[in-house]
């Protein structure tokens, strides 16, 4: 099988980090590449709560500098040693700053991405693809929202519920590590901000998130849900939602961010499995 075709980077340069939580950091991206980051994106995808980028990370040490020449990298290097993609949530972007925000969740020396981010300071370079998204929370007052994730999710889930309109009524759910990884986030009075930490109880990732997303009533006005995190999870939330509450996809924004036990690069490839479907046909 021949290799995708490169998709167009955008370097970033680094302008601050942010220690959001004991498991979170925020890096804030600017320079030259911030116009044209913007300027060449389809203006839905830049609406979208969702919207996220393909990161290149080069091994430390290796001293490979963005932009890559992948065709070249291809050539001369093992798989492993090429720079990694990594998809991301862009929490925010601040025109007037010309900077986007995206959020790292960080477990010590594990994976790629997390190590650069703590490790990231100002003038550090990054090189990105995007960006793509498809979700916006609805403005339609009569929609109640469902928002489900875990720390992979929460970018996502902030962006969206300081999108929604005041008058926005429903529940979002995000499962953490415990009370220091919460976040302040502004919402709508009416919509129920509830936090699950599973490090109190012991649980597995996606175990709380799931049993509090069954304990939901089933609104009885239209729903929109975004639900995203551990596979599993999300697989389960997917059968709730459309098996008990009877809802279609079109009213479902659904995916697996990530799963446990398994490293990212074997995470998606099984995407193109049986065992990555999230939607059954």
């Amino acid at each position: 099988m021949s290799p995708k075709p490169n998709r167009p980077q955008h370097v970033f340069v680094v302008d601050r980090t942010e220690r959001l939580s004991p498991h979170m950091v925020r890096v804030h991206l600017g320079g030259p590449a911030f116009a044209d980051f913007v300027s060449g994106a389809d203006p839905a995808r830049i609406a979208a709560t969702d919207r996220y980028v393909k990161l290149l990370l080069a091994r430390p040490g290796l001293g490979l500098e963005p932009p890559y020449d992948l065709d070249e990298l291809r050539a001369a290097l093992p798989k492993e040693d090429r720079p990694a993609r990594r998809t991301y949530t862009v929490r925010s972007i601040d025109h007037a700053a010309g900077t986007i925000a995206i959020d790292f969740v960080v477990h010590g020396d594990d994976g790629l991405a997390g190590p650069w981010a703590a490790a990231a300071r100002p003038g550090d370079r990054l090189a990105l693809s995007g960006p793509g998204g498809g979700y916006a929370p609805s403005t339609d007052t009569s929609v109640t929202h469902v928002l489900l994730g875990d720390d992979s999710a929460l970018p996502a889930i902030g962006s969206a519920l300081e999108a929604l309109p005041d008058a926005a009524t429903g529940v979002a759910l995000v499962e953490v590590a415990g009370p220091a990884d919460e976040q302040p986030i502004a919402h709508p009075a009416g919509v129920d901000l509830r936090w699950l930490h599973r490090d109190a109880t012991g649980a597995e990732p996606g175990t709380l998130l799931l049993e509090a997303a069954r304990s939901l009533p089933r609104p009885s006005r239209p729903v929109q849900v975004f639900a995203h995190g551990e596979r599993t999870a999300v697989k389960a939330i997917r059968r709730l939602l459309q098996d008990d509450w009877g809802l279609e996809k079109s009213e479902l924004s659904l995916s697996a961010y990530w799963a446990l036990g398994r490293a990212e690069d074997r995470f998606q490839e099984e995407k193109r499995e049986p065992i990555g479907v999230i939607f059954e046909e």
